[in-house]
């Protein structure tokens, strides 16, 4: 059997939410499975040098600009939260702790996660307010946050942000089919066409 798709992003990734609400969908119509795989995009920054989107010169308000434009044309809840860009170790530390239990369940709340920062805009940082996320699913509050400040789950989160970086990933989202490293949303055709054709 093949090996899933990686999909690698940080919670506080515009173009990783636009990116979540097609990729299962992409990858499945080949017969294929996603490992969502969430990471700390300021660590990728640090080493790459690199700035948040928003707080660059002239490139910033463009991005604003393209994140409106891009969830009219696909048609997805998008409301620019006040906070940002924001700390997502809360949430991806949830993720992890809840992908070795469920993966369908994690998931779930990671595209939960992203409605409520993107599609609410409201910030998620706090560990309370992904508790909160959480619990609709049915996810013990109070075991959650437990787990958010477990030191083995905060070592997981490390662990993946560097097995990230020693895979080359640099962005959000970013993408490795069978070996293949492919960054960004816009690059969501090129996925399709590998996985269609084997590579070229």
């Amino acid at each position: 059997m093949s090996e899933p798709v990686l999909f690698y992003f940080d919670f506080s990734s515009p173009y990783g939410y636009f990116a979540a609400t097609k990729i299962d969908e992409l990858v499945g119509g080949f017969g294929r499975e996603v490992a969502w795989r969430p990471m700390l995009l300021g660590v990728a920054m640090k080493e790459t040098g690199n700035r948040p989107l928003a707080d660059q010169p002239l490139k910033g308000e463009y991005c604003k600009r393209d994140w409106d434009r891009l969830a009219r044309h696909m048609q997805v809840p998008w409301k620019m939260p006040s906070a940002f860009p924001i700390a997502t170790m809360a949430a991806a530390r949830a993720f992890y702790w809840l992908g070795d239990r469920d993966p369908g369940l994690a998931k779930r709340f990671a595209r939960a996660a992203f409605d409520t920062y993107f599609g609410n805009g409201k910030d998620i940082t706090a560990p309370e307010t992904v508790a909160d996320i959480a619990a609709p699913l049915g996810v013990d509050k109070q075991k959650l946050l437990a787990a958010i400040q477990d030191p083995a789950v905060k070592d997981r989160l490390r662990q993946e942000t560097a097995d990230a970086l020693r895979r080359g990933v640099f962005g959000s989202p970013f993408f490795i089919v069978d070996g293949e490293p492919i960054w960004g949303s816009d690059r969501l055709w090129m996925v399709k066409h590998w996985l269609r054709d084997g590579g070229w």
